[in-house]
């Protein structure tokens, strides 16, 4: 096999690989150098000076948006992942906040729901020696994942979106999203509970509407640099068409946000265990018990052997998921339930191989693996919020089960 035959080189273009090049430096010199103080870094100072490296000097924050507006038009799900896997071996909590401003404009941005008019109406707000952040607010205190669970239809959406002539008006409360204190975002709303999916409603609205409030922030186990808290929407509002595409059609970008959002978070997890990888093969070679290194004993090696099966398995899994997505013309729409069937199976498979890669090397490591000196127990720190968010590695499994066993009852 030629190597212009590898999946890799058939799945990741000769752009996504120059993605990787230069995120890779980038974290090698700006991030790994400084990646434990960014957990102790409680004014963003240390993450702010890196999020403007990367949304500003090298152009993330316009990356997706069309050349005509100032962007760069790098708009598909293997420049994501190639980005944020890279980024998440230095930071998943950088990686996320990075990933998710692609991700909250991504109903904007793919056809046939692309919006040019949203596109050249929020275009000015990235295009600027500033990092602005953007942010998909979907979880809510009262009903959690239930907004995730596509068999309730939307009809536990709290936040209500009133039609008041060309205006709406938004009133509700958004937690955990990631991104909280960002400059525009999609917020998740509902017309009318009773109308189910008819109901649901993907609206924009920039950080300074008035009635927009940001409340706590709370401190986590992991992912430090990236801010998660409350957000409240008291009378908002916003123009009519600020909303990304109308009854129904909205119903099918949430499931494609869903969708993509766990093709990001697997390849955050890839991206985490691949440099906890990393650095157990270096210790393991280095560590000499009885005369040898430790991973020339067989116990050890195929331990190592179990780490690179899950990632290998899970990174091919994600490539494959990838390019259905940027491939609707050959796979069906990108909101298809065998899509998001598979990418769920991709999420749920690689935070779970990363929570094993993560464990397994702080055995092989002994004490140094969980100090703070080693990476690996941020690392499995991290690891843990990818498994939890988007309705936890259960409603996942859900998911899976009703589209591959065509369960009608869960």
């Amino acid at each position: 096999m030629t190597s212009a035959q590898r999946l890799e080189d058939i799945m990741e273009p000769n752009e996504a690989k120059l993605i990787r090049k230069t995120v890779r430096e980038v974290v090698e010199k700006e991030i790994m150098p400084v990646r434990r103080q960014i957990d102790e870094d409680k004014e963003h100072i240390i993450v702010n000076r890196i999020l403007k490296k990367l949304l500003v000097d090298l152009g993330f924050q316009k990356a997706a948006f069309p050349p005509e507006f100032g962007g760069l038009g790098l708009i598909n799900a293997i420049n994501l992942i190639t980005a944020v896997e890279e980024l998440a071996r230095g930071d998943a909590g950088i990686a996320v906040s990075v990933g998710c401003v692609e991700w909250a404009l991504a109903p904007i941005l793919f056809p046939p729901y692309r919006n040019e008019k949203l596109l050249k109406e929020f275009a000015p707000m990235f295009m600027t020696d500033k990092p602005t952040l953007a942010c998909f607010a979907m979880t809510e205190p009262e009903s959690g994942c239930d907004i995730e669970n596509f068999a309730l239809k939307g009809r536990k959406i709290r936040t209500r979106a009133r039609l008041e002539g060309d205006y709406w008006v938004i009133n509700g409360v958004k937690q955990w999203p990631s991104n909280t204190d960002a400059s525009l975002y999609c917020v998740v709303c509902t017309t009318d509970p009773a109308l189910g999916e008819e109901g649901i409603a993907l609206i924009y609205v920039p950080r300074e509407t008035e009635g927009v409030s940001i409340g706590e922030i709370y401190e986590k186990a992991g992912m430090a640099a990236d801010k998660n808290g409350v957000i409240y929407f008291d009378n908002v509002k916003v123009p009519k068409w600020y909303r990304a595409a109308g009854p129904g059609d909205d119903a099918k970008l949430l499931r494609q946000q869903i969708s993509l959002g766990a093709i990001g978070s697997a390849a955050i997890s890839i991206g985490s265990a691949l440099n906890v990888f990393e650095i157990v093969n270096d210790y393991t070679g280095k560590r000499i018990v009885a005369d040898k290194p430790i991973k020339e004993h067989s116990i050890c090696a195929g331990i190592l052997a179990d780490m690179c099966i899950g990632i290998e398995t899970a990174r091919t899994y994600l490539y494959h998921v990838t390019y259905m997505f940027d491939h609707p013309e050959i796979y069906g729409p990108r909101w298809s339930e065998e899509l998001h069937a598979k990418a769920r199976i991709a999420k749920v498979y690689a935070a779970e191989v990363a929570t094993m890669v993560a464990e397994k090397a702080m055995q092989l490591m002994g004490s140094f693996g969980y100090s703070r000196d080693s990476g690996v127990e941020k690392h499995w720190r991290d690891i843990v919020e990818t498994i939890i968010w988007e309705g936890g590695a259960q409603l996942g499994r859900l998911d899976i089960a009703r589209y591959f066993c065509n369960l009608k009852t869960l």
